[in-house]
């Protein structure tokens, strides 16, 4: 049930800190960085179900992930999810949004997802998400938030503000806000090690791994409890939009004729290429979506298999995330009570 393509794509890199091992003696280094090269990697990455992805998607995000299935190690862990909460920090119609989730699971097996070899679910099936979140709210300064970039291209975006100045801040809310917590929940809840992401998403991860050391140094256990997630750069050709050279393609873009998604047949490629400002090649973009489609509108009718993935997938994804809960209480549990025997002691 694999969609594939013969074209060739860039191979994800890993950026990697050079300073972690300065102190050590070269032998040893060389001896840890080899180990290091073998070390398990617990991969995470998610995707809005806000409508059909779109080609800049597919170039993007979405062929990484295949690529990143196809080149891990046998100890390697792939968590893939629909983030479902995150598309409710703007206005969503409820029975389109319900159809859009199942649309997304569709697509992303239609593209060659996995579900035996990727752990691939709907994140709000799994309750854990949002209760980390919250417990990395109460520890993440709301300026930092405010210095996020992403809130106010979302809400330009949505609005059709020709820029970010544009921007009327009343109308923020504070799941927009604060969805950069939940991001760092989603990624930190299976301990991911390492997170394929845009540039334009790099502030988030970055905001994530000041959270789990900010958690690692507040509440301190035998050991670290959550890893420093890395960045793996997802290297591909900025996909612009048909409308607005200066602007990359989106799913959030009110004009649907800026993007092709990957279910739009071959009048509509050609009829938005025709009206494109852009200048893309309209047979080529065809011959690069035509199996994603055709395995895309298969999936469609089969409601009771996307159903029997979706659960499997939310089963596997709990028991990971289970763990992590149990760890985190357990930290939580022990400062607690070593702050209450000071408080006993000073009462005393």
């Amino acid at each position: 049930m694999l969609a594939t393509t013969s074209r060739p794509f860039a191979r994800c890199t890993l950026h990697v800190p050079r300073n972690i091992l300065k102190n050590v003696p070269g032998s040893l280094r060389r001896l840890s960085q080899a180990q290091a090269a073998h070390r398990p990697r617990i991969v995470f990455s998610g995707i809005q179900p806000t409508g059909i992805p779109h080609l800049g998607n597919y170039l993007g995000a979405l062929l990484n992930w295949v690529r990143l299935q196809q080149d891990a190690g046998p100890e390697d862990r792939l968590i893939f999810s629909i983030v479902g909460w995150h598309a409710l920090t703007l206005p969503q119609n409820p029975r389109e949004l319900s159809n859009a989730r199942r649309d997304a699971l569709a697509v992303l097996l239609a593209i060659g997802i996995d579900p035996k070899r990727s752990i691939l679910f709907h994140q709000d099936e799994n309750p854990h998400h949002t209760e980390l979140s919250w417990l990395f709210n109460c520890l993440t300064p709301v300026g930092k938030l405010r210095r996020m970039t992403t809130w106010k291209s979302r809400l330009a975006v949505s609005r059709n503000a020709n820029d970010e100045s544009e921007v009327d801040e009343s109308l923020l809310n504070a799941g927009l806000l604060t969805y950069p917590v939940l991001q760092a929940a989603d990624i930190l809840a299976y301990k991911a090690t390492h997170v394929p992401v845009g540039e334009d998403q790099k502030q988030h991860l970055e905001l994530a791994r000041d959270i789990a050391d900010t958690f690692n140094r507040t509440f301190k256990g035998k050991s670290r409890l959550f890893p420093l997630p890395e960045f793996v750069a997802t290297p591909t050709r900025r996909v612009l939009s048909l409308k607005d050279p200066t602007s990359k393609m989106s799913k959030s873009s009110p004009d649907v004729q800026s993007r092709i998604l990957l279910t739009d047949s071959t009048a509509q490629i050609k009829s938005k290429i025709r009206g494109a400002v852009t200048d893309p090649i309209a047979d080529a973009v065809e011959e690069l979506l035509r199996g994603p489609r055709a395995e895309f509108e298969k999936l469609k009718g089969e409601a009771q298999y996307l159903s029997d993935v979706a659960r499997a997938g939310a089963a596997k994804a709990r028991e990971r995330s289970e763990i992590t809960m149990q760890e985190t209480a357990q930290v939580l549990v022990v400062v607690s009570n070593a702050a209450e025997a000071v408080t006993w002691r000073m009462c005393a």
